[in-house]
């Protein structure tokens, strides 16, 4: 039952949780981190009143954040209250750092510094900006208020990107899912189509015309006995209605070794989108593709010195061929997935030279 949190829903039903129970958790403690924060700042003597309301409403975003975790909404998408209550969460952070002291907010400028690098682009003029801060501050200057005000503002605006990111992540993996589901219903089509009508598209072969044959069946003496018929009528004959279900498996299984093996390249992700297995769950059905079309372009004499296949066996073969094919095809999805996971966090954030003081001597 791992990556599922057992909850009820508001009319007492019983379901499972479909985001990752880890990260729910982890943003359930950070929840009441800040919280436990914002109390111990409240409880302080003197807060002004900006500071009060500030702190009011973070708790009441932490509040939303806590129902969001619940999950107790049927029509809401996996793993989206995961994206919904960290945006409550960020809200009541950055008001956190509106009302904290500067002194506070001065010894979080690493972490702050470091998140502004991670989701915003080094030509970004927000980065530049609380990097050339974060250099006064560590060459001893004290920190502003006007500079917090750009702190919090560049800090808000990565949180914003960082969102995306993982959007981004999301709208992938369901384009990818919802391609796998639409590939696997033209393949169940095909499948019974060609147990149905085996006669119609034969996936048979004549070997040197000595015969026919086919990926489930063969007949040796078909072209003795009619020497004259037509070619089409002596594949109706051989064609059985387990010829495309065989080359289809065949397909799907060759396909699950090529998504085994291509899955090495797919590095892991701490979003809650499982794109590996979008990735894997795709291939399938397009192997089942490939192997089909595969035979049939031979059938055709598309490919020269190939239209001849002499035994069942060698057309079984072909079609684990034609289905291991298919991740010629899928490597590009491949090559795009991992590009997107590699966006969450920044493509383009590799440190750069660190920004210079202005006001620091030259040298």
């Amino acid at each position: 039952m791992a990556g599922r949190t057992w909850f009820r829903d508001r009319r007492g039903a019983g379901a499972y949780e479909k985001g990752l129970w880890e990260l729910r958790e982890g943003l359930a403690s950070r929840i009441s981190e800040l919280e436990a924060l914002l109390r111990s700042k409240t409880a302080r003597d003197g807060m002004p009143a900006e500071g009060q309301a500030l702190a009011s409403e973070a708790f009441k975003e932490l509040e939303e954040a806590r129902k969001t975790l619940r999950h107790d909404h049927r029509r809401r998408l996996p793993a989206a209250h995961l994206a919904v209550a960290q945006t409550r969460f960020d809200t009541a952070h950055t008001l956190m750092l509106r009302l904290s002291p500067l002194d506070e907010v001065t010894a979080m400028m690493p972490g702050l510094v470091a998140y502004v690098r991670e989701h915003l682009p080094v030509n970004d003029e927000r980065r530049v900006q609380v990097e050339e801060i974060a250099l006064a501050i560590r060459s001893g200057t004290a920190l502003q208020e006007i500079q917090r005000q750009v702190v919090v503002d560049a800090v808000a605006v990565a949180r914003q990107s960082h969102l995306r990111e993982n959007l981004r992540v999301r709208s992938f993996t369901y384009v990818v899912y919802g391609m796998a589901v639409a590939l696997s219903v033209i393949v169940t089509l095909v499948a019974l189509f060609g147990a149905l009508a085996p006669d119609t598209v034969p996936l048979c072969f004549r070997p040197e015309k000595i015969g026919v044959v086919c990926p489930t069946a063969s007949d040796m003496s078909s072209a003795s006995t009619q020497p004259d018929g037509d070619i089409d009528d002596l594949y109706a004959m051989v064609a059985s209605r387990w010829d495309y279900p065989v080359v289809v498996f065949t397909g799907i299984v060759a396909a699950a070794v090529a998504a085994a093996t291509s899955l090495r390249r797919i590095k892991g992700t701490s979003t809650p989108y499982n794109v590996p297995v979008a990735l894997a769950l795709l291939k399938l059905p397009t192997g089942a593709l490939t192997a089909v079309l595969g035979l049939l372009l031979m059938r055709g004499e598309f490919v020269p010195g190939l239209q001849a296949l002499d035994s069942s066996a060698q057309i079984v073969a072909w079609a684990v061929i034609f289905g291991y094919a298919q991740q010629l095809f899928t490597k590009l999805v491949d090559n795009q997935a991992q590009t997107v996971l590699n966006s969450v966090g920044g493509p383009h954030n590799a440190p750069g030279k660190p920004a210079r003081d202005p006001q620091a001597p030259a040298g």
